[in-house]
């Protein structure tokens, strides 16, 4: 069988459905996630590390955009560094992004089950983690425009949940003595290093625009839509995450008197709006994570697709569309069973891994830009020397004091599992003594 005779993602998307793709995957309320831990951390200065995160993503955002107009194909951070730097550098580095892509959707059912018990005691936080877990699987199955749809549905009841919580906050700091605001967003108090931690831990907020760039072999006019999505996908998100956090920030400047820091969140809404405004938020929360997680557990099923479709793991089981509903239903099933491990760990345990796959593939993306339009491709005079070195170098500098900002046990754990991706590599290629197996499809 020829690869034009194989089953095939089918186009449908444009760049509005995949700038909200992105931005569901991205969860804008995330903020209230890690809010309290970040600003406890960076003593009040949790928009400092979103502007710095956001500075750091958006240099990555570009060099993601640039390779996604030079490869409009699904796969990611794993096909752009594949193309640059070969098969066993695409495959550690979709190794890598792969360890953050499994653990998401995991982690969002666990806090799916949290939160709904937590509004509905009777509810054990299993059934919510199982409810959920079965009908976003059976969703992702039917197929990528029912993705679209009701993660379209779900950010448009988050952005009403954000115009009410604003306006509150608005009212509840009207005419009150606030800190300065220069201060809160720029004034100093703990070192830089303090600051990069913290950002460290925001910087898996943004993986919404690598999302993106999954979606891009179901994309009409992929090489125009998809660069342009990443970067709109980068900047809104980074915008949303800073409006959010300055007035909660603002309503309640005392980051000392969090209840609990992993809840400070409702510390806030407390404040800001009282008992109704912690329902809505409770409510718009746990529709945004459905959002999030069917957005998540679609992008890993295409990564494992396109690492399945080259033979880098097991066609048969993750490189195979189906012939109906026209989605990688094995890697979406793969995925699904995963989720089922939210039944037994904890947020915390979980939670550490994150950003370590994500900012590994971030590097590798920026260099990837380089081996790619710099060396190989030779474009080094005027705009081009801006875009193909200047900025993905920056990228990678920024992306490298990040991932060294995280903590010594999810760089531990990280690292444990890149050795696993080499081991796996090596039984691959025979001890390295041949070149992975690569198969293109137009």
């Amino acid at each position: 069988m020829t690869a034009s005779n194989e089953p095939h993602l089918k186009r449908t998307l444009t760049l509005p459905t995949a700038v909200l793709f992105g931005l569901s995957y991205m969860l804008p309320l995330t903020v209230f996630t890690t809010f309290g831990i970040v600003n406890v951390l960076t003593e009040g200065h949790i928009v400092s590390a979103y502007m710095l995160c956001l500075l750091a993503m958006f240099f990555t955002a570009a060099s993601y955009a640039k390779m996604a107009r030079a490869y409009p194909l699904a796969g990611s951070a794993y096909v752009y560094t594949r193309k640059a730097f070969g098969g066993s550098i695409g495959f550690l580095s979709g190794w890598a992004l792969m360890l953050d892509y499994i653990l998401m959707p995991m982690i969002t059912y666990l806090v799916i089950g949290i939160y709904i018990n937590a509004a509905l005691p009777m509810v054990p936080q299993s059934v919510g983690i199982v409810v959920s877990l079965l009908s976003v699987t059976a969703l992702t199955i039917i197929g990528i425009r029912s993705v679209s749809i009701v993660s379209s549905a779900l950010v448009a009841f988050q952005v009403v949940f954000l115009v009410v919580f604003l306006t509150m906050a608005g009212f509840s700091i009207w005419g009150q003595p606030l800190p300065d605001i220069s201060d809160v967003m720029f004034g100093s108090g703990p070192g830089m290093a303090t600051i990069f931690s913290g950002a460290a831990i925001l910087c898996f907020s943004f993986l919404g625009f690598d999302a993106v760039s999954t979606i891009a072999e179901e994309t009409r006019d992929a090489q125009r839509v998809i660069p342009r999505a990443i970067i709109l996908v980068t900047l809104i998100g980074g915008a949303l995450f800073i409006l959010i956090s300055l007035p909660a920030v603002l309503v309640m400047p005392d980051w000392t008197a969090y209840t609990d820091a992993d809840s400070a969140a409702l510390d806030v809404m407390q404040a800001a709006g009282g008992r109704f405004l912690g329902m809505f938020f409770t409510a718009a929360y746990v529709a945004g994570c459905f959002g999030a997680v069917t957005a998540s557990q679609t992008t890993v099923s295409r990564i494992l697709y396109a690492m399945g479709r080259d033979g880098v793991i097991p066609k048969s089981v993750f490189g195979r569309i189906h012939p109906r509903f026209q989605t990688p239903v094995g890697a979406i099933l793969v995925v699904g069973m995963v989720g089922f491990v939210a039944l037994f760990v904890s947020l915390d345990l979980a939670s550490s891994l994150i950003n370590f796959g994500a900012l590994v593939a971030f590097t590798s993306v920026n260099l990837s830009v380089i081996k790619h339009f710099y060396i190989d491709r030779k474009e080094r005079s005027g705009w081009s020397l801006v875009t193909g070195l200047a900025a993905p170098t920056i990228g990678v500098a920024m992306c490298v004091w990040l991932w060294l900002s995280l903590s010594a046990d999810a760089l531990a754990i990280g690292l444990a599992w890149v050795l696993l991706g080499t081991l796996q590599l090596g039984l691959l290629t025979r001890w390295f003594t041949r070149k992975p197996p690569e198969l293109s499809l137009d």
